[in-house]
């Protein structure tokens, strides 16, 4: 099963895509949608669109997690994720793809046990289960990973 796991922001959309086999997890692609800022948010949002259906239409998961948005210290990018969020949730209805929310906490506790655990933490445990020596280097982008793993250990 071909599990995609999406990290939503305005700025920056990681996505990772796991082949979920019996126990084994195996990372089939990753990377991240960005955006220009200086960019109109309707350009952004269209930008998002555009990319992210490239990609779903390219490796066909089966299904996709995307993160929840749970809190928000700066209250000024809330709006922008959430707007960018309907974009992701619109590409995955587009192509039928069923889709489930996961909370931070809910991540960090699937993966580590623990729903406070520090980023380092769950980028290690994200090493673990793919048996990988190195993870790739946005943080957004191992996000959306973690959120592929934690959905393969809650529904799969």
């Amino acid at each position: 099963m071909k599990i995609m796991g999406i990290d939503p922001g305005m700025a920056i959309v990681g996505y990772g895509i796991i082949d979920v086999e019996n126990d084994k997890i195996e990372l089939i692609t990753s990377g991240s949608i960005q955006t220009d800022k200086k960019l109109p948010e309707s350009k952004r949002l269209l930008e998002i669109y555009n990319d992210l259906t490239t990609v779903v239409n390219k490796y066909r998961p089966d299904c996709a997690s995307v993160e929840e948005l749970f809190f928000f210290k700066n209250q000024k990018t809330v709006i922008p994720v959430a707007e960018a969020r309907g974009v992701i949730l619109t590409v995955l209805e587009k192509f039928n793809i069923p889709t489930f929310s996961y909370t931070p906490m809910e991540v960090k506790q699937v993966l580590t046990g623990y729903g406070r655990a520090e980023k380092k933490e769950v980028e290690q445990m994200v090493k673990i289960t793919l048996e990988a020596e190195k993870l790739p280097k946005l943080d957004d982008t191992v996000d959306a990973i973690a959120i592929a793993i934690c959905h393969s250990r809650s529904n799969v």
